[in-house]
């Protein structure tokens, strides 16, 4: 046989073996992914918690007699119970809410006033717009029925979102104790991912791109997403206390503003205008406005404390995030999304600076 044809053949086996390698590599990455992918927003948010929160524990732990384990689980219990107070005041005010409407309804005390005469004067949709208030106003019950099929499917999708934002406070402490299991192995944490990182980075690049990921989940978990749970725990707590109708959902809705970067005042002062407007003047409503305006004002003093350490991500990169992590994973991606695509942006940024020294020294050859 010539020598040439051995050479083809030998080649020819290589390439197969190779790609029979990577065959076999490409069905096991892709099972392996399969099996995992259920568990994927459960086990982002646990690492996430653990690098946010290694801070305290190593300051406990030095406390504790350097006992890891011991650290961990008083920082899970206390952050538990922290979580589930505030939870349990707005799921108490949000119940009351909705049986005072309930029975506001079944005993006939709800009313509309009338409509004014000028509404019907209104272009395009002013006769029709009076008539229904008219019919509103006069018959309550005829209008419910004949709203009944849509406020159904409304109330299914209300109930789904509050089922979803459920499970998703049960996958937030299912997290928060697999996060307290990382930090209580922190140091062989932080030496794994430093090798991956030097694995798939290099030897010299790798301990740098391993603290830049640490300090970016840092910068945006105390920072947007600490900051916006700091004031809905504020805001929905003086809501609570003082009787707002629905203050479970203006919490919620203050939290999400505050993830997306938005002014919690968007709710607060809404809220405030409706106060003073049914009630009036006096001790208890001064002191919940007074109350309620600096809760909503607090970002402006928490984000200089907690946004300015690490790095600094610009506000569209959080906005996005946060957006597009809601829409691909409800609840649990609000929180996860602007944390990875942070990330994303610091790496990619990292990856255009960290130019080769060949390009750079020809582009100042042609200068």
């Amino acid at each position: 046989m010539p020598a040439g044809t051995t050479e083809q053949t030998k080649l020819a086996r290589g390439l197969l073996d190779v790609l029979i390698r990577a065959g076999l590599i490409a069905a096991l990455v892709m099972y392996s992914y399969k099996v995992f992918q259920p568990f994927m927003g459960l086990m982002l948010w646990s690492v996430i918690l653990a690098i946010t929160l290694y801070p305290l524990h190593c300051m406990l732990k030095s406390r504790l007699g350097n006992r890891d384990g011991r650290a961990a689980t008083l920082i899970v219990v206390v952050a538990i119970g922290i979580l589930l107070i505030p939870v349990y005041l707005l799921g108490n005010s949000l119940t009351a809410s909705v049986q005072t409407v309930m029975q506001l309804v079944k005993d006939g005390g709800l009313h509309i006033p009338p409509p004014a005469d000028s509404i019907a004067q209104w272009p395009i949709i002013g006769a029709k717009l009076h008539a229904f208030w008219l019919e509103a106003a006069t018959n309550l019950m005829s209008v419910a029925q004949k709203l009944a099929p849509y406020m159904k499917d409304i109330s299914l999708t209300l109930l789904g979102q509050i089922a979803g934002a459920g499970v998703g406070l049960l996958v937030f402490i299912g997290a928060l104790i697999i996060g307290g299991i990382i930090m209580a192995f922190g140091e062989n944490g932080e030496r794994s991912a430093i090798k991956i990182a030097s694995r798939i980075s290099g030897q010299e690049k790798g301990k740098a791109i391993a603290h830049l990921c640490t300090a970016t989940i840092r910068a945006v978990a105390q920072g947007v997403v600490g900051i916006a749970f700091i004031q809905m725990f504020l805001i929905g707590l003086g809501f609570a206390v003082y009787g707002i109708e629905g203050a479970g959902l203006l919490a919620m809705a203050v939290l999400i503003l505050g993830i997306m970067q938005l002014p919690a005042t968007l709710i607060t002062l809404p809220v405030i205008a409706y106060v003073l407007g049914t009630e009036g003047v006096s001790a208890a409503s001064i002191s919940f406005v007074i109350y309620t305006f600096v809760a909503g004002m607090a970002d402006n003093v928490l984000k200089p404390l907690l946004l300015g350490r690490g790095v600094e991500v610009p506000m569209p990169v959080i906005l996005i995030g946060a957006l597009g992590g809601m829409v691909t994973g409800g609840i649990i991606g609000l929180f996860i999304g602007p944390v990875i695509l942070a990330v994303a942006y610091q790496l990619f940024w990292q990856w255009v600076e960290d130019q080769p020294e060949s390009a750079e020294t020809s582009s100042e050859d042609q200068a």
